[in-house]
């Protein structure tokens, strides 16, 4: 909960459970160099959810699935995300950037007025699994600098909750553990949380964000009543109505999920695959100046 939220809460003494306004279950898909996944945001059911752009699951344990990998490609005026569940994944850019992706990292890459990289697996076979999320750009940051925040796994805090609970803190704040993401525009909470059978969770959320629950591992159970309560399984999204605070709790099964939030932006959104801008014409200058080797 931010500052502001905390104290108007406080003076008002209220304080609102966040809701299901809607479910939305991810669709089968290719990208990059015929990597298949599972496209949750991005897709017709849900185009966007500012200011998330695109939200994708990759999971195979075949290596025909993922091989081929993500071959160099560019992007501006937004952010990209990749948390690794398993597998190994090695990046590289025309700005002479390199890292590995492993289980447990995060790598949040700041796009900004311009890259071009590549994200290629480094494994034959395995399984290869993890998330990349699409975090739009303000319009006054649109070109900025890129940059690279590669977090490696020991340095994303992991808090014991109670009752088994676990949460890695990504991005954002749980308690007194602080994601080790910074520097964001949309100020966005990042968790992955696990819920062993039986269990409840409840964190505050900035009452202002957009807010929705991935669940990536059994079932949870949404709502801080039964008259409200809303079950969704793996493969399923939930979009968070408002409110300053979210209730999870799992029934006879564990559950896995993320929870991510971030300041919405409430700009205009013209996309063309690799580009998100806010003119048709900003779009027509990135494909410009990347044509000319300008990135």
């Amino acid at each position: 909960m931010t500052q502001a939220n905390a104290e108007t809460t406080r003076a008002t003494g209220s304080s609102a459970s966040r809701k299901v306004l809607k479910v939305v279950r991810g669709q089968a898909t290719s990208d990059g160099a015929g990597v298949r996944l599972t496209r949750v945001i991005g897709g017709p059911e849900l185009p966007e959810l500012d200011p998330f752009l695109l939200l994708d699951e990759f999971r195979s344990d075949d290596p025909n699935d993922y091989i081929a990998g993500f071959p160099e490609h560019p992007h501006r005026g937004f952010e990209t995300v990749t948390y690794m569940l398993a597998g190994r994944m090695r990046h590289g850019d025309n700005k002479g950037n390199v890292g590995l992706l492993q289980p447990g990292s995060v790598q949040w890459m700041t796009a900004g007025r311009g890259i071009f990289h590549s994200e290629m697996p480094e494994q034959e076979n395995g399984l290869m699994w993890g998330f990349q999320l699409w975090v739009n750009l303000p319009a006054r940051d649109k070109m900025i600098e890129p940059r690279y925040q590669d977090i490696a796994p020991d340095a994303i805090p992991t808090v014991d909750a109670g009752n088994g609970v676990r949460v890695r803190v990504i991005a954002g704040r749980f308690g007194a553990a602080v994601g080790p993401v910074h520097g964001v525009a949309t100020e966005p909470v990042y968790l992955d949380v696990e819920l062993p059978p039986n269990a409840s969770f409840e964190v505050p959320l900035p009452r202002n964000h957009n807010a929705f629950v991935y669940a990536y591992g059994g079932a949870v159970q949404i709502g801080a009543s039964e008259a409200d309560a809303r079950r969704i399984t793996r493969g399923e999204l939930a979009v968070l109505g408002p409110g300053d605070r979210l209730v999870v709790s799992a029934d006879g099964e564990a559950g896995r999920m993320i929870v991510v939030a971030g300041q919405p932006l409430k700009e205009p959104i013209v996309r063309y695959g690799p580009f998100v801008m806010n003119t048709r014409d900003e779009i027509r200058q990135a494909i410009e100046d990347f044509s000319a080797g300008r990135f």
